[in-house]
C-alpha cells in the first residue's frame, strides 16, 4: 500500500500556507475622516482615523506631523469577559505595546513632513478576537489612515502616504510552519511570530518568540517567506478595499 500523500490539513480545513477569509469594509462609521472594518477569520477589528489640525507640543515649529494610535478589546471580544482597563485606571502593559506596535508601523509608511502640522491617531478597536489581533489592526490601520489621507489629498501624487502595510501571523506549531495563526494554534505554538511589511517588500518590524521550542535559520526564513506570501495577499485586499470606497 502506497503511502498517504496528501497534504495535512488544520483544524479549520485549511493547508499550512493559506489565510483565513479576510474582508475589510471601508468607511462603516460615519463621522470618521477614515475608517475600516477587518475581519480575518473570527478576528474582527474596527480602525478609525481622526484628523486634527493640530500637533504634540514638542512638534510644534518644526514643520513635521504626527501619527499616532490607540488599540483596546471590548469586555466580550474574548469568550470570558475581560475588565475594561478603565476601570483598572491603566493601561495594561500588552496594549501599551500593541498601539505602540501600531503607531510606529503606520509612520514608516508616512512623509511626516509633507503631512504638515497636522496629527492623525487611528484608533484600533477589536471587537472579537481569535489570534492576530495585532497584526489585524496594523493591516486596517492602514486602510483607514489612507481613507483619511485621501481627503485631504486628493491628489494621490501629493499624499504623504508613500507606501503599502500589512501583518500577519506565522508561526510553528506541531513542527510545521503556518501562516496566520487562529487563538487555537497560537496559544500551543512552538514558535510565535509577527511581520510588519511594506508593499515594496520590506521589513518594518519582525517580532519573533520561540515559546516552547527554538528554531532554526531555515525554519525562520520558511516563516519569512509565508509571512511575505500572506502580505502580498493582504494587500491585494487592501486596494480592493479602498477601490470601493
Amino acid at each position: 500500500m502506497s503511502a498517504d500523500t496528501r497534504p495535512l490539513l488544520r483544524l479549520d480545513g485549511r493547508l499550512d500556507d493559506v489565510l483565513r477569509p479576510v474582508t475589510i469594509e471601508p468607511n462603516p462609521l460615519a463621522y470618521a475622516e477614515g475608517s475600516a472594518l477587518i475581519s480575518v477569520g473570527r478576528t474582527r477589528v474596527l480602525c478609525a482615523a481622526t484628523l486634527e489640525e493640530r500637533i504634540p507640543p514638542w512638534l510644534r515649529g518644526k514643520g513635521s506631523g504626527w501619527v499616532t494610535a490607540e488599540y483596546a478589546m471590548l469586555p466580550r471580544a474574548t469568550q470570558e469577559r475581560t475588565q475594561r482597563e478603565s476601570s483598572k485606571g491603566r493601561i495594561a502593559g500588552r496594549t501599551h505595546e500593541i498601539q505602540r506596535l501600531i503607531a510606529r508601523s503606520l509612520r514608516a509608511v508616512v512623509d511626516l513632513p509633507r503631512l504638515g502640522e497636522r496629527s492623525i491617531t487611528v484608533d484600533c478597536d477589536v471587537l472579537q478576537a481569535d489570534g492576530g489581533t495585532r497584526t489585524a489592526a496594523i493591516t486596517g490601520a492602514w486602510v483607514a489612515l489612507a481613507l483619511a489621507l485621501r481627503r485631504i489629498f486628493p491628489d494621490v501624487h501629493r499624499s504623504p502616504l508613500r507606501q503599502g502595510l500589512a501583518a500577519i501571523s506565522v508561526g510553528i506549531v506541531d513542527g510545521r510552519p503556518r501562516l496566520d495563526l487562529p487563538y487555537e494554534e497560537d496559544q500551543r505554538a512552538d514558535v510565535d511570530m509577527n511581520v510588519v511589511m511594506t508593499d515594496e517588500g520590506r521589513f518594518v518590524e519582525v517580532q519573533s518568540t520561540a515559546e516552547h521550542a527554538t528554531f532554526d535559520r531555515r525554519e525562520l526564513l520558511r516563516l519569512l517567506e509565508l509571512a511575505q506570501l500572506g502580505i502580498q495577499r493582504l494587500m491585494t485586499i487592501q486596494r480592493e478595499a479602498l477601490d470601493a470606497a
